[in-house]
């Protein structure tokens, strides 16, 4: 009889994300539903059912995201690199994001060339999209902006609100650096370093992808751009 292998704990909980992401999902989808069927008679209902959303929304994205860096740090996670059009992608996140952008009042504006393709995981990248999206939707005013253009052979994307800001100690640390005290306080920055790797995970031959954080124009708060080469 040979002794019981030790149990890996970093795949239980891994396994155990990834059931809550399925869960989380499905109640999203349900409360969307639920919005749309019995639409807010009041303020006070709105602001309750924009919460509620918001909050799913955000829990959904963190389990997704450290389900990815998960595979990711264990050399499992698929990076499919192919042709595809931006602005599909662009939509998609839009869409996905259309009732809480619509219960918290945020009008969104969308700049893309139709025809603009570009080689890149569309999973992945949509991914990063999602995440920042929501975050935004958190701390803008009303107005969220999204837009892709090529400058010198590389794709940005750029995410951009009308809110505070992203903190002056944000601008300076590098994005793809966890600190260990930030880990115990709670405050990881968890999405920035997802959507850094997710960049660095796709290169043209010695160059990867990278993200960089601003304020100011266009719409004078925070500014999110994830460069593709």
């Amino acid at each position: 009889m040979t002794d019981a292998q030790p149990l890996d704990f970093s795949t239980v909980l891994a396994a155990s994300v990834h059931d809550m992401k399925n869960s989380v999902g499905m109640l999203l989808a349900s409360l969307e539903s639920v919005i749309e069927d019995t639409p807010p008679e009041n303020d006070e209902q709105s602001r309750r059912f924009s919460t509620l959303h918001y909050e799913a929304s955000r829990i959904n994205s963190e389990l997704i995201q450290l389900l990815t860096l998960y595979r990711m740090q264990n050399k499992v996670l698929p990076v499919r690199i192919d042709e595809h059009f931006v602005i599909d992608i662009l939509e998609d996140q839009i869409a996905r994001n259309h009732t809480l952008l619509e219960t918290r009042g945020v009008a969104i504006e969308l700049v893309c060339d139709h025809d603009l393709s570009w080689y890149f995981d569309d999973d992945l990248l949509g991914s990063v999209v999602q995440n920042i999206l929501v975050n935004c939707v958190r701390y803008t005013h009303s107005a969220i902006r999204i837009s892709a253009e090529v400058e010198n052979d590389q794709l940005y994307i750029t995410i951009a609100d009308d809110g505070p800001g992203y903190p002056a100690s944000m601008l300076v640390r590098p994005c793809c650096q966890l600190d260990e005290a930030e880990v115990t306080d709670g405050a990881t920055h968890l999405g920035l370093y997802f959507a850094e790797k997710i960049a660095q995970s796709h290169r043209q031959n010695d160059v990867c992808g990278s993200i960089k954080l601003a304020n100011g124009e266009p719409l004078g708060g925070g500014v999110f751009k994830v460069r593709i080469p």
